[in-house]
């Protein structure tokens, strides 16, 4: 198994997190990414596999799949062991919902406060950009009020999406109020997994070599 990302790829990271949730050995190819050039030239495998020219892409066998979510269903379906979508149907709705929102609802708020992304949107946008964050962390906190200790009873991949949109967020610095304390203490218990943890440092580590 092979899975081709970058090093601020929120959604590649995502991806790194499952496979370690999941103890699947792979190899990790990064692509080349600067802060000024981002992903050009695009990386070949990532151009011919992913019409969107976007990472993550993973390879397995003879397999070639991309969007995290789509790499989610697959690794739940081909290596059940500790399996991170919910059993039940209803429940596994819930949290690709949760997913969804994190990725498609919130994470596009966050990026009209991205340097390089900034100037597209002007302050009535950012102003709905903000609302939808807030918005987003209240609706997530009530969540964990009522299900503690993840947002679905077990940790599943909605909690691998929801942490790394928040911080990204957060980066940015739009993260959660501290009057949010289930989320709060949400995002306490996560640091506390190998995977996530190991998934920040490698962040850090990268934005301190390029000077952030």
């Amino acid at each position: 198994m092979r899975l081709i990302t970058g090093p601020l790829s929120m959604f590649g990271r995502k991806v790194e997190i499952a496979l370690a949730e999941k103890r699947l050995d792979y190899a990790l190819e990064t692509v080349p990414f600067s802060l000024e050039t981002f992903y050009a030239p695009i990386h070949p495998d990532v151009a011919r596999i992913n019409p969107k020219h976007q990472v993550p892409v993973l390879q397995d066998g003879d397999l070639e799949i991309f969007d995290s979510t789509l790499i989610f269903d697959y690794l739940d379906h081909a290596y059940p062991e500790f399996q991170l979508w919910p059993d039940a149907p209803r429940d596994r709705a819930r949290a690709k919902l949760t997913d969804l929102k994190a990725d498609e609802v919130f994470f596009p708020a966050v990026q009209m406060f991205m340097p390089h992304k900034a100037s597209g949107f002007d302050d009535t946008a950012r102003t709905k950009g903000t609302w939808i964050m807030q918005t987003q962390y209240a609706e997530w906190d009530a969540q964990l009020r009522a299900s503690n200790p993840y947002l679905h009873d077990s940790f599943s991949y909605a909690d691998i999406a929801v942490f790394m949109a928040q911080h990204f967020a957060t980066f940015f610095g739009h993260g959660p109020s501290d009057e949010l304390s289930a989320f709060q203490a949400w995002k306490t218990r996560m640091l506390t997994r190998t995977s996530v943890a190991r998934v920040l440092e490698e962040i850090s580590m990268f934005l301190a070599q390029a000077g952030q």
